[in-house]
């Protein structure tokens, strides 16, 4: 059983966990065999949060409940509250979660959030720009590190920028492994561009 988390926090993105969110929920493309998720949102109490498009979401859990070993993955979005001292408690969950072999996946903001605790500094990464994570985090010494790329994967960590959403969903799909690879390359490029011939690949991927 894979333990999937979203740690929810006021003006999370909505947009920015769409794609994953969407694609875990329904297992509408998952191939036979898929390994067994549990997909839960996690957050620092019960109490609902607001996000940026003024949705009301209730977690499920708290931080303290999350399963910690190689079988969980971690998602952290976007929001703009991620320099509050109290959501240091979930970049701590994520520093705890990488030692352990388990995945953190983090775009936008929550990129700022890891740089911040080190987590960037020695191992590849993206963001909103390395002028971006110098600006507001002098502390950064990753840059050397940086990918200009929208999504990037390094072994169990997973960073994207705000525009890379439908990529970071790719390579967290494809860490995970539920879809076929053919699957996950005609979903990416139907989404990407909205192809009726991507759309009949993905369709067709189904069932082969």
């Amino acid at each position: 059983m894979l333990s999937i988390y979203l740690y929810a926090l006021d003006t999370m993105a909505d947009w920015e966990i769409g794609h994953i969110m969407a694609e875990l929920g329904s297992k509408r493309f998952f191939k036979d065999g898929a390994p067994e998720l549990s997909v839960k949102v996690c957050a620092l109490s019960k109490e609902p949060v607001k996000t940026m498009g003024g949705l009301t979401i209730t977690p499920d859990c708290g931080l303290d409940e999350i399963v910690m070993d190689d079988k969980s993955l971690l998602l952290l979005p976007g929001a703009t509250v991620w320099d509050e001292p109290k959501h240091g408690a979930a970049v701590q969950k994520a520093a705890e979660l990488l030692s352990l072999g388990g995945t953190v996946a983090a775009i936008c903001g929550a990129t700022l959030a890891l740089a911040h605790a080190g987590l960037l500094d020695k191992r590849p990464h993206t963001s909103n720009g390395t002028g971006f994570l110098e600006m507001f985090c002098p502390t950064y010494k990753g840059k050397d590190f940086y990918v200009d790329l929208p999504a990037v994967a390094d072994g169990n960590l997973i960073t994207a920028s705000a525009t890379g959403s439908l990529m970071w969903a790719k390579l967290i799909i494809q860490k995970l492994g539920v879809f076929k690879p053919q699957t996950l390359e005609a979903w990416f490029a139907y989404f990407s561009a909205g192809k009726a011939e991507d759309f009949f690949a993905l369709m067709q991927s189904l069932q082969q």
